[in-house]
């Protein structure tokens, strides 16, 4: 039977990259890389900064037709580039099924999709604003994590493909959990996510599949066995011991 999730298997294509001494092939992750493959449901890319957790999930995004610097593919600005040619290496395996909905969230760059967002509106057209399917109030007029929780409860309509790269980055430990009902929302409406995150609460999702990635590579690992759920255990337990450890005494 074919499988009904939207991306099936990601392949580097070894063979079309002349050098894998020059970024972003001089990863480890992407080194390495030979295929990786998705949960039909939510998957996530957890590793130290810079292992390339995000370099991947953009490289996916952009070879999946999405703007490099984020929103769905109807989005087409380009503030300044910043994209690697990884995507051009990529094989994607896609299941029989489409995406009704899709969106590509990079963290650092959502200010320059809700700027665009009003530049489009600006502009005289028989379709309603854009901004009418976030909520209709201006995400430059709301906080950070406001304007992301919008994203995800009014814009994300679910069937859909959803990259997120680190969403939990303005989002209050509340708020992260709201996000991750939200999250199983959509996926019981048949979404499929892929998540770069570093956060302890959003990797706890039911059933997920976390990828670490590290100076060995890409593995599939438990949530137990991630450092972030191992570290946040060990400063829960005695918050007081680990900053006296980290700090010293007085």
């Amino acid at each position: 039977m074919l499988a009904s999730h939207f991306v099936q298997r990601i392949s580097l294509r070894r063979d079309t990259v002349e050098h894998f001494d020059r970024y972003p092939f001089n990863l480890q992750a992407v080194r390495h890389l030979d295929v990786l493959e998705p949960h039909p449901k939510v998957t996530f890319f957890v590793g130290e900064n810079g292992s390339g957790k995000s370099t991947l999930l953009e490289a996916i995004a952009v070879a999946l037709g999405f703007n490099p610097e984020g929103g769905s593919r109807n989005f087409h600005f380009d503030t300044r580039p910043s994209h690697s040619e990884l995507h051009a290496h990529l094989r994607i395996a896609k299941g029989y099924k489409r995406p009704r909905d899709g969106f590509f969230l990079r963290a650092e760059s959502f200010f320059n999709v809700t700027t665009n967002i009003e530049q489009m509106d600006a502009d005289p057209a028989p379709a309603p604003p854009v901004i009418n399917s976030y909520g209709g109030v201006s995400l430059h007029e709301q906080s950070h994590g406001e304007s992301f929780m919008a994203l995800m409860m009014k814009r994300f309509g679910g069937q859909g493909l959803y990259l997120l790269d680190e969403p939990e980055a303005a989002l209050s430990p509340q708020r992260q959990l709201a996000a991750l009902a939200r999250l199983h929302d959509l996926v019981r409406d048949g979404s499929q996510f892929i998540i770069a995150t570093h956060s302890p609460i959003l990797m706890a999702y039911p059933d997920a599949w976390i990828y670490r990635f590290d100076g060995e590579g890409v593995q599939r690992v438990d949530y137990e066995d991630t450092e972030h759920f191992q570290v946040m255990q060990t400063f829960m337990r005695d918050p007081q011991r680990m900053v006296r450890s980290l700090i010293g005494p007085d």
